[in-house]
């Protein structure tokens, strides 16, 4: 085999050589070496081969940000397997769908969960080998198919290197994304995709060895995932935090390991700006902050610029399918504030009409992303792959259409408009949602808002707006009507408004609009 083409796990083993002492993961009171990572994937590796995973096999990873989950997916990728790994928040329907549809020949798994994949195993014919880690429930996981302590593998499974199998070309992993039009969808990643995603990403990042990465992002979210493989890829340090539902703790934990790069959503630029004793942290050791998940506000800029004003602020927009389809440069945030930016480096884009024609400057059309981080298709399911990617310029490639209508100004700099299947046709015309809870979030007092489409007799659809106010304001269904009618065309100002003490998230923390009606 030749090994002078990478793979994805060429990142930690050359990081471990490089600096074998040094700190890799930070998590609670864990440190764990980039030696010790390494020996321990390996380790891993070893005994899930020898529990039978092949090449090619599955292996689903069911545990939260642990210092567990980060050996395991190594290991798996070690063992020439492709890894997936699963939510913890999931229930056993989502998790028993995902065995089922992998045909996952193996599973890891945290023993607290039991209660969840217990019942969801009983429904895995495939799975051969079962590896569990804590002492929750010992009587109850012993009896898992091919049953192996976690433990037990990191102290008998050999430390050295197993047998490189794999090609850049194999998957590396399977990503589900959201289930919000049926069951999850599994992007299929190949080691060539993903490798160039994180080398595209450290490149514009300027992501060092002395960097320490935040991550309190769930490992089985792509964003959460790469700041893992990214931190990885150049020797830093990550900070795994299990989420960030305790702000306050993540906030001392940022303080204290003096933290340069703090990965973000939206809506935890909402959290954090309630936060009353976020002053009383030395929050300078930030270099960089990342927003992805939902375009920012000007609102969010503003509080992240106030907040971390040494700091360089990154606008991100990207999908699971490529990882990542373009950022904004810092320097370009006062200029373009709602601009999602430039194409990531080595990653083309354009956009076209419904006829597949390339449309010009201020026109809408759909997202179009060619390049080497573009996804393999769907687990199973070739019709949705065919929509998605079709034939690109280049005769024998494909190209990935997104399904996100935008705009792109005379400078090429990308601005979102909406979600194909989230436009919203009201009175005969399109309305796209993101205009409008961009002028609801500019409401003096508004500290979130979401829209939908709603069916109506005479409209067709109206326009929804759920909307939540910051404590002590006082807003009323006219205050917000009065505002949209000074910003917005009639067929978008909302015909509907509700106030909520908070928006619905999902497992990753992004708006839940299928939890709206």
């Amino acid at each position: 085999m030749n090994r002078g083409i990478p793979l994805l796990q060429d990142f930690l083993t050359r990081s471990a050589r490089r600096t074998p002492g040094k700190v890799a993961i930070v998590c609670g009171e864990r440190r764990a070496t980039y030696a010790e990572i390494e020996r321990y994937a390996n380790a891993v590796a070893h005994m899930l081969a020898a529990g039978g995973v092949k090449r090619g096999n599955r292996v689903v990873v069911f545990a939260g940000n642990t210092v567990e989950t980060v050996i395991a997916f190594w290991a798996v990728l070690k063992a020439n397997a492709v890894v997936s790994i699963i939510n913890p928040l999931s229930n056993t329907a989502k998790l028993g769908y995902c065995l089922r549809d992998l045909t996952a020949s193996a599973m890891i798994a945290d023993a607290t969960l039991a209660d969840t994949f217990l019942p969801a195993i009983a429904g895995a014919p495939e799975l051969r080998t079962t590896m569990v880690y804590g002492t929750a429930n010992p009587e109850r996981v012993g009896r898992l198919p091919g049953f192996v302590r976690f433990a037990d593998a990191l102290a008998a499974g050999d430390p050295a290197p197993p047998a490189l199998r794999s090609i850049d070309v194999d998957l590396a992993s399977i990503i589900y994304t959201s289930g919000s039009t049926g069951e999850p969808k599994g992007v299929m990643l190949t080691h060539r995709n993903m490798l160039t995603a994180a080398t595209s990403i450290t490149a514009y990042l300027g992501n060092v060895e002395d960097d320490v990465i935040l991550c309190a992002l769930p490992l089985a979210f792509d964003y959460g995932l790469y700041q893992m493989i990214m931190a990885i890829a150049v020797g830093a340090t990550l900070v795994l935090e299990p989420s960030f539902a305790v702000v306050p703790q993540v906030i001392a934990r940022i303080s204290k390991e003096r933290v340069t790069g703090l990965p973000l959503l939206p809506t935890v630029c909402a959290l954090l700006a309630e936060m009353k004793t976020l002053s009383e942290f030395d929050l300078r050791s930030i270099r960089y902050v990342t927003v992805s998940g939902a375009v920012l506000t000007s609102s969010h800029i503003g509080f992240l610029k106030r907040t971390f004003p040494q700091a360089r602020i990154f606008s991100m927009f990207g999908l699971t399918e490529c990882k990542r389809c373009t950022y904004l440069p810092p320097e370009d945030l006062d200029r373009k504030p709602t601009s999602v930016g430039i194409a990531i480096p080595n990653t083309e884009l354009w956009l076209v009409d419904d006829q597949g024609r390339e449309v010009g400057p201020n026109q809408v059309g759909q997202l179009v992303i060619r390049g080497a981080t573009v996804m393999q298709g769907y687990w199973n399911d070739m019709q949705l792959t065919n929509e998605r990617l079709r034939p690109g310029p280049v005769q024998g490639e494909h190209v990935l259409y997104t399904g996100d209508l935008c705009t792109r100004d005379e400078e090429g700099y990308l601005y979102f408009v909406a979600r194909m299947d989230e436009v919203i046709k009201s009175r005969g015309e399109k309305v796209a949602p993101r205009e409008v809870e961009t002028t609801l979030s500019a409401i003096p007092g508004v500290k979130e808002a979401a829209v939908i489409g709603v069916p109506d007799a005479v409209l067709g659809q109206a326009v929804k707006a759920y909307v939540v106010v910051e404590d002590g304001v006082l807003l009323s269904r006219t205050d917000v009507l009065d505002a949209c009618r000074r910003s917005l065309a009639p067929s978008s100002v909302p015909k509907y408004v509700t106030f909520m003490a908070a928006l619905p998230k999902g497992a990753t923390g992004k708006v839940d609009k299928t939890a709206l009606s």
